[in-house]
């Protein structure tokens, strides 16, 4: 196996472990969660020695009596008081953070940079836990110690020497607290920059844009009581076994209950068929699974938004016999450009509809059907719908198809995006926006007693470019593993080791500490399962799901090291030293985190009273204005989008590929090299494919075989030596594992609608290893 530019360049070390045996490839027929999840979670248990700390993590996940927050996806806790609201991916994740193993000096002292590049990512964060504050010495090629004063003052010093504060960009995983959020883009502003790149820059930043431009909006209107009241779930994009497994007790009990459930994905993944829900000690007795989908359509990559319009045009075409089709005391009161929308939906010819969706007239016509039959519908979607040029648009006909009957503001009904990582969206709603609003700046600048920038800053695709020119020297990431999830490898690693210094702010070994900048410091964090001791206790922090709830979190175990600083603590440090004269009360912020909720409170809106509000059973809900009918657009109502079909139809000789995650996976974090809902062992090196196109290609199934993308500029990348897996996808499309694939998505080949990297739409040409480079 290789990756590379048009030149081949030496082989990336692998991401997954070192495999245990030949790889294996069959269908999986059995139900998602279940007994394979236990098995999956108790072997995983075993492995990593965690027997005893690992249950224990259990009983305190995601309870509101003093527990602490799950580190994995966004999805909210259980409204009804279920002690058991887990699942298999974040005991998985949980336990990897609590591993006994440690990462401390003397490891360090005995590999080098070099010799640590070649490491395996699973290797690499198999090491555990880091320890104390690294600094990188050029001349040996080490981490080497350094104490936290020192570290603050080398970050410090590199800040307040740059000539601009924008050449400075600060990184932003999902993972963040609100509390240690809202520091870090004070400190960020105060500095003068809003360089604020993050991880929704490559994931829902479609979402938010075509929310905000349709509702007022950046966010889902819905919470969990709503998904407990629909009458029919349309899910979009997600793999929500893997993605977010706890939807599967939602979508378990609105089949229950008689609720319709259509599942909308080029994939037919395991949670769009059968679950048994483990918590359900009697079917796990008996055995019995729960269908969790009443209609499954699978559209070619990049033909959601055309099925969309054809369940709109569907709809529009009843309402000329059947008036309860359209809500139109709704559209008439409350929307504003549905001439238009309803004039585009009858000048699109269902032949067109049906060639791009890749999905007959007959299946379109049925998934209207049960749009048009329930009275309260949810939309929900994740990044299958929005990593591609046309993302916004595509969420915005979501909101078409919602407005057309009302499903937006009532009980039950409206749009609900589907967050990937625990506090992504928390981090936006306290502050990490490069394209913040004047209403915000001003508050913030009037609360802070701070004069922030307004000029729009970097986002995660413009900062590479930006550190690849030389334009951006000091790069800091607050948790995540940018390196490796950023797209375009080997340009993403050019970028950042043209940096002057790099910093990382993580809690293991990853591979962004191995691609750094001229200077580099590893700041090691507690983590969320820790207790966070400061000189007024035991400190908690809070986080937002991805329903807009506000919760807290607290540690229950002991730090890993006594040399770990909180996340809300890292960013202090940072800030006085690269603000000496700043008025902003850093260390006394620290000392009581109910502190920093108070300023929250004033500068955030929705967040009144929060010190109060947050301690209340499950947290509380910021406010949403659309919920209630009142739309924050210009028009001052809810807004119909026209925009026309994209062209998604691969050329001749082309598919459009997808990168997704494996289920044994949490972003770039690989447990093992297995993918058990999609029946694979011992290998993530492959590309999935539809039967007629290897049969078309002269591949055969497990044959190695040569990845070629072409990007909007020419330039090509290359995989070689993958295996092809013959799959249930449509022709013309193909999918794969990210990161090992993020290399074939070119840094330019982003949408121009969100910027986002159109990681779900890649461009490729497929063959057997050896036949030559692609023409």
């Amino acid at each position: 196996m290789s990756a590379s530019h048009e030149q081949q360049d030496p082989p990336e070390p692998r991401v997954g472990p070192a495999p245990t045996g030949a790889p294996e490839s069959r269908p999986y027929h059995h139900p998602a969660a279940g007994w394979g999840a236990a098995k999956g979670v108790t072997q995983f248990l075993v492995r990593e020695r965690a027997l005893v700390d690992g249950p224990r993590a259990i009983k305190r996940m995601n309870h509101e009596d003093g527990g602490f927050d799950c580190p994995g996806c966004a999805w909210p806790d259980d409204t009804k008081g279920l002690h058991l609201d887990i699942c298999e991916n974040g005991i998985k994740h949980v336990t990897w953070e609590m591993t006994r193993k440690r990462v401390g000096r003397e490891f360090f002292a005995a590999h080098s940079v070099t010799e640590l590049y070649g490491w395996s990512d699973f290797d690499l964060e198999n090491q555990g836990r880091l320890t104390e504050p690294m600094v990188y010495d050029p001349e040996s090629d080490h981490y080497v110690p350094i104490s936290w004063q020192d570290a603050f003052e080398v970050v410090g010093g590199a800040l307040r020497g740059l000539d601009d504060p924008n050449r400075a960009a600060f990184y932003t995983s999902g993972r963040l607290g609100n509390e240690a959020t809202f520091l870090y883009q004070l400190m960020a502003r105060e500095l003068g920059t809003n360089n604020l790149p993050d991880c929704s820059n490559m994931c829902h930043e479609a979402s938010g844009r075509a929310l905000k431009a349709s509702l007022g909006t950046g966010k889902g209107t819905v919470d969990l009581k709503d998904w407990e009241a629909t009458d029919a779930l349309f899910i979009l994009g997600v793999n929500a076994a893997s993605n977010a497994p706890r939807m599967l007790t939602a979508l378990a009990d609105a089949h229950d209950r008689g609720a319709q459930i259509v599942h909308i994905n080029p994939l037919v993944e395991a949670a769009a068929t059968r679950t048994i829900v483990p918590h359900e000690f009697t079917d796990m007795a008996l055995n019995k699974a729960t269908r969790t989908s009443t209609l499954n359509l699978q559209p070619r990559i990049g033909g959601d938004m055309a099925l969309l319009r054809g369940m709109a045009k569907a709809i529009l075409e009843q309402s000329g016999h059947d008036p309860k089709a359209l809500d139109r005391e709704f559209i008439d009161r409350h929307t504003t450009g549905f001439d238009a929308y309803r004039a585009l939906c009858e000048a699109t010819l269902w032949e067109e509809i049906e060639k791009q969706s890749g999905v007959s007239r007959a299946d379109v016509l049925d998934a209207a059907r049960v749009y048009r039959d329930a009275d309260r519908s949810i939309v929900s979607w994740c990044l299958g719908v929005t990593q591609h040029e046309h993302g916004v648009d595509t969420v915005r006909e979501i909101a078409n198809l919602l407005l057309l009957r009302g499903n937006v503001g009532r009980e039950g009904a409206g749009p609900s995006p589907v967050r990937g990582h625990s506090n992504v969206q928390g981090n936006r709603t306290c502050g990490i926006d490069h394209r913040p609003t004047e209403e915000f700046l001003s508050r913030l600048a009037e609360v802070c007693d701070i004069d922030p920038p307004r000029e729009h800053g970097l986002d995660t695709v413009a900062t590479i470019k930006a550190m690849h020119r030389g334009e951006v020297k000091v790069f800091v990431a607050m948790g995540g593993n940018f390196a490796l999830a950023a797209p375009d490898t080997p340009y993403t690693y050019e970028a950042l080791r043209s940096c002057d210094l790099t910093v990382q702010v993580s809690t293991k070994l990853n591979r962004s500490h191995l691609v750094h900048g001229r200077r580099a410091l590893i700041l090691p964090c507690l983590g969320r399962t820790e207790k966070d001791h400061q000189r007024r206790g035991v400190q908690s922090s809070s986080v937002e799901d991805s329903m807009s709830m506000v919760h807290l979190s607290i540690g229950m175990k002991r730090p890993a090291s006594p040399h770990l600083l909180s996340e809300p603590a890292i960013v202090a440090g940072l800030a006085r030293a690269a603000l000496p004269d700043s008025a902003t009360p850093w260390e006394w912020y620290i000392e009581d985190y109910d502190r920093i909720r108070d300023t929250m409170a004033q500068a955030l809106d929705g967040f009144e009273d929060f010190n109060r509000r947050v301690r209340l059973p499950l947290g509380f809900r910021i406010k949403q204005p659309a919920r209630e009918l009142v739309f924050l657009t210009p028009s001052g109502r809810a807004e119909f989008s026209a925009a026309a079909l994209p062209d998604v139809v691969p050329a001749p000789g082309t598919l459009a590929l997808g990168t997704m995650r494996s289920h044994d996976q949490w972003n770039t974090t690989i447990y093992s090299d297995n993918d058990r809902y999609r029946g694979i062992k011992n290998l993530r090196t492959l590309v999935f494919m539809n039967r007629d196109d290897m049969r078309e290609r002269g591949i055969a199934h497990s044959a190695p075989v040569d990845i070629t993308s072409t990007a909007k500029d020419g330039s090509r990348r290359h995989l070689n030596g993958f295996l092809a897996i013959p799959y249930d996808i449509p022709r013309g499309c193909a999918a794969g594992y990210m990161p090992e694939m993020n290399v074939l998505c070119a840094l330019g080949d982003f949408s121009t609608q969100s910027d986002q990297p159109i990681m779900k739409h890649v461009k490729v040409t497929v063959r057997p290893s050896g036949c030559g480079a692609a023409v």
